[in-house]
């Protein structure tokens, strides 16, 4: 049975994602990030992996969190000037050889010249989402948490975001059924899907065996416009 409304998705902003964070922003209509959530150190929000010759390697964009806990990620800022330029030299350095990273230099290195003068760690990755999307072609709506009223509590924030919104489906990663209410989203006549990435299958790599868990960038520099036929948002026909 398809579902007929409006699809949306609320998560917390991540630095260069994986291609799973972008299947779900494939698979709705609007796609929330919500950098009202607490910031949380040695997560995805400021770091993610790139495969290099010499196995996979963390990229970290240093962050100030020192006397600053409860800080939300919108709150969090960059504290270091030079991490850009070093980001996207790793970057070009691991790639260089991919088949499509040329379609994609240009574009990329500006982004992060750009992100170089930014010191709002959300402002950092809204830029680089914004840019995969689009290179991607999803054509998602895009927004803010804070364009919406936020409530108390994490399942009525959610919900509160999701009604305001006008959703009629939540698409929600697998790792919220730990704390999910269900009971109170069917009752709002919100029904909710969860992702499930178990038929993600190897795509064609460099640099030796497959690594699923990597940033996206690297699903763009070895697949380049067939990146899409790689998820889920590429594959349906339909509503979820």
């Amino acid at each position: 049975m398809h579902d007929v409304g409006k699809r949306v998705a609320i998560l917390q902003s991540n630095y260069i994602p994986w291609r799973g964070y972008f299947d779900i922003i494939g698979l709705v209509d609007e796609f929330v990030i919500y950098d009202v959530a607490q910031f949380t150190k040695n997560d995805w929000r400021n770091r993610n992996l790139i495969k290099t010759a010499q196995g996979v390697r963390w990229l970290t964009i240093p962050v100030a969190t020192a006397g600053k806990f409860g800080q939300t990620i919108g709150e969090t800022q960059i504290a270091a000037k030079t991490w850009a330029e070093k980001h996207w030299r790793s970057v070009a350095q691991a790639y260089a050889k991919a088949p499509f990273f040329a379609r994609y230099r240009d574009r990329l290195e500006s982004a992060y010249v750009t992100c170089g003068t930014l010191r709002s760690l959300s402002a950092v990755n809204r830029l680089l989402i914004d840019l995969v999307a689009a290179e991607l072609g999803l054509s998602a709506r895009i927004i803010d948490a804070n364009a919406y009223p936020v409530s108390e509590g994490r399942n009525q924030r959610l919900l509160s975001v999701c009604r305001t919104s006008g959703a009629t489906v939540y698409v929600s990663g697998p790792s919220a059924r730990s704390y999910l209410d269900l009971t109170l989203f069917a009752e709002a006549g919100i029904r909710v899907k969860f992702m499930d990435y178990s038929s993600y299958a190897p795509y064609p790599q460099l640099h030796g065996p497959f690594e699923p868990g990597v940033s996206v960038l690297d699903l763009l520099f070895n697949t380049g416009p067939a990146a899409l036929s790689h998820m889920q948002c590429g594959q349906r026909s339909g509503p979820l």
